[in-house]
């Protein structure tokens, strides 16, 4: 009969063998390079023209308006999100309502379709106007004579958006247990109080995850602008302007996907560092004293 104050014994684990692991991991290699080998003695993929284009003026105008696409919608998407979780979360029978209309909407329609709309835009809404109701106009905007194409993309890009991260919020916030909102009132906080330094910093756990793919999905997403139109994208300048003055889609393509690998590289390192920082306090692994207790546990009664 073992003691209860003895350490458990140290288990000899011998590791299993597995040859056909590095059989299948010499073949995937071969494969590899023999990919790679047809890749760069294949004149169809144009490398001269790949590495002639890749750092390209008009390439890296259609790079910085990519960027600017995603930062604003995104922005725009997340302050949104939160506006409609509040509604979603209200008491208020209206505001709950209009939240989930809202999400229908955009969620339920293809963002080609809504980019498609705000596009034709101008055209349903010709003139603006901002006045009394059946009396006298006080501003007017004529929507056609202005070139809003670029603001146009970034209304049909963060609405959407905002739908989802609606819904990214909420599940964080409600993942949190309703003790801790019951108990930070308890010692006083007002409900923003309670929000920002109780429910939020245990929701971002699960918020952040999905917030970094869908920036990383927006990103990609910004190629469906021509829908607008807008042509001054990354996309657009690759395979409509460049490519179909070349002749030559396959180094363009390459080239727009090298950029969206290069970009989406950054915001997967950036989410790493962003999970880690608010993951701190919920390690998964056991302490040395929880695991001792552990074996204790599971020890016979002594006698």
């Amino acid at each position: 009969m073992t003691d209860v104050g003895t350490p458990p014994q140290a288990i000899d684990a011998i590791p299993l063998r597995h040859p056909w692991r590095w059989v299948a991991a010499v073949a995937i290699v071969v494969l590899v390079g023999l990919f790679l080998y047809g890749a760069a003695t294949n004149a169809a993929y144009g490398w001269s023209t790949y590495r002639e284009y890749l750092f390209n003026e008009r390439i890296m105008l259609g790079v910085f308006n990519t960027l600017q696409l995603t930062v604003y919608s995104m922005v725009i998407g997340i302050v949104l999100g939160v506006v409609l979780t509040i509604m979603r979360l209200s008491s208020n029978p209206v505001l709950g309502a209009v939240s989930w209309v809202f999400l229908w909407i955009f969620r339920g329609t293809p963002v080609y379709v809504q980019l498609a709309f705000w596009g034709l835009f101008p055209t349903i809404y010709q003139n603006l106007r901002l006045g009394v109701p059946f009396g006298p106009s006080l501003f007017e905007f004529d929507l056609q004579a202005l070139s809003i194409p670029f603001a146009l993309a970034i209304i049909g890009l963060a609405l959407n958006e905002a739908a989802y991260m609606a819904e990214i919020i909420r599940a964080g916030i409600t993942s949190v247990p309703e003790g801790q909102m019951e108990a930070s009132t308890a010692l006083g906080m007002s409900w923003g109080m309670a929000m920002r330094r109780t429910v939020l910093p245990q929701a971002m756990r699960v918020i952040i995850p999905p917030t970094g793919n869908e920036v990383i999905s927006l990103l990609k997403t910004t190629s469906l602008v021509t829908a607008v139109p807008y042509s001054f994208d990354l996309y657009s300048i690759a395979t409509r302007e460049i490519a179909a003055r070349t002749f030559e889609p396959v180094p363009l393509l390459l080239v727009a996907a090298t950029w969206y690998l290069v970009i989406t590289s950054i915001l997967m390192v950036g989410q790493f560092y962003l999970e880690r920082y608010f993951s701190r306090g919920a390690s998964r692994k056991l302490t040395t004293k929880q695991l001792e207790a552990l074996a204790l546990a599971q020890q016979p009664p002594a006698g």
